[in-house]
């Protein structure tokens, strides 16, 4: 009886304390970038990277909100003057269905990329075969642009075939 009780009272405790620990989930939601010009930032987003505008729902002069996709948001904020360091491993990657199309906008409109180390025009080519590239908005922040969807595809084909091709693609 002593021993189906202290059980008894292990599991009511144990009850307890999980009752008393919140849970939760988190999920992505917005990127928010410090901006010197937000109409230079936006016009960025909005004609070279072709991102849809959306509503601004803090109301607030000097910020800018661009769809990311699927409920994702980039919100462009110019109301804050401190500076901000920059480097290359601090960066958003986005996501395109067509590098070639993608690229041929960027030297259209003569926005410069590279592969990872720096070398100018060129795309990198990951072991896993996606495809990405490196550019930076007017305010110098870094944006990585891949094809992980294509390169999805090309994987989960050679796993069925059991063949791999390996395509170069640094000029392009």
């Amino acid at each position: 009886m002593k021993k189906l009780s202290l059980f008894s009272f292990a599991i009511a405790w144990g009850i307890l304390l999980s009752a008393q620990q919140p849970t939760f989930t988190l999920s992505y939601n917005h990127n928010a970038l410090s901006v010197k010009d937000v109409d230079r930032a936006a016009a960025f987003y909005k004609n070279v990277l072709q991102l849809t505008e959306i509503t601004n729902r803090s109301k607030l002069d000097g910020i800018r909100w661009f769809s990311l996709g699927e409920g994702k948001e980039l919100h462009l904020v110019s109301v804050i003057k401190e500076p901000v360091t920059i480097n290359k491993a601090v960066h958003f990657a986005l996501n395109t269905n067509n590098m070639e199309a993608l690229v041929k906008n960027l030297t259209d409109n003569k926005v410069a990329y590279s592969d990872w180390p720096g070398k100018a025009n060129t795309i990198t080519l990951r072991a896993d075969g996606v495809k990405q590239i490196y550019l930076q908005d007017p305010d110098g922040y870094w944006i990585e642009i891949n094809d992980v969807s294509a390169a999805s595809v090309a994987t989960k084909e050679s796993k069925l075939t059991g063949t791999w091709k390996l395509v170069e693609f640094a000029n392009l």
